[in-house]
């Protein structure tokens, strides 16, 4: 079973949706011992960092998460739920994320011709040979929506890589911990095949 964390952020049905397509029981819960119990979790959501960690305190989630990230179960977040995984975020200043990798999330600069948020679909630079990643072919696209980007503090965790006016840490993987800036589950073949090696970890 794969727990998809509901926590009020957007964009989980088309989670649910591509996780079904590929043949996985899935259940949208916020009950903690549902996520505890879970042989894989889901970290989904779009929407603003300050917001998403208040909801994830407010139900309760925090330790939680924390907890099943921390004790070895496959966990996926994607797009703000790869931000929230860091320690901070320039979008809210003073909210702590949670911390369970080295980081921070930071605005993407204005630059002429650059569109804020950046939206759409852009190529992918594959390094330290991430799990996520076998079978995909170097400078597959995929799809984006977002105003900020991570820097990792440890360039070997990230898995893959994309530039949009500035060098973005697109994907990262570090022991069971995984994660995408982009949306997989709107990133049509490539995205499924991403999310099918994530479902086939062991």
């Amino acid at each position: 079973m794969i727990a998809i964390i509901d926590y009020d952020a957007g964009n989980i049905r088309s989670v649910e949706k591509a996780l079904r397509f590929l043949g996985q029981d899935v259940m949208i819960t916020g009950d903690q011992e549902q996520i505890l119990a879970a042989d894989k979790v889901v970290l989904p959501g779009v929407g603003a960092f300050g917001d998403a960690m208040e909801n994830i305190h407010r139900r309760g989630l925090f330790e939680v998460i924390r907890r099943v990230a921390l004790r070895g179960t496959p966990f996926l977040g994607i797009c703000l739920g790869l931000q929230l995984l860091f320690e901070r975020s320039d979008e809210a200043p003073g909210v702590e994320g949670l911390g369970i990798l080295e980081g921070e999330i930071v605005k993407i600069p204005e630059m002429e011709g650059m569109k804020i948020p950046h939206m759409g679909w852009n190529s992918l630079h594959l390094e330290n040979n991430g799990r996520l990643y076998q079978g995909i072919a170097e400078q597959s696209h995929v799809y984006f929506v977002h105003s900020y980007y991570l820097r990792a503090r440890d360039e070997g965790i990230v898995k893959a890589s994309t530039e949009y006016g500035v060098h973005i840490h697109a994907s990262v993987e570090k022991e069971n911990v995984f994660a995408c800036q982009f949306h997989p589950e709107k990133s049509s073949g490539t995205g499924l095949a991403i999310l099918k090696n994530f479902v086939q970890l062991s």
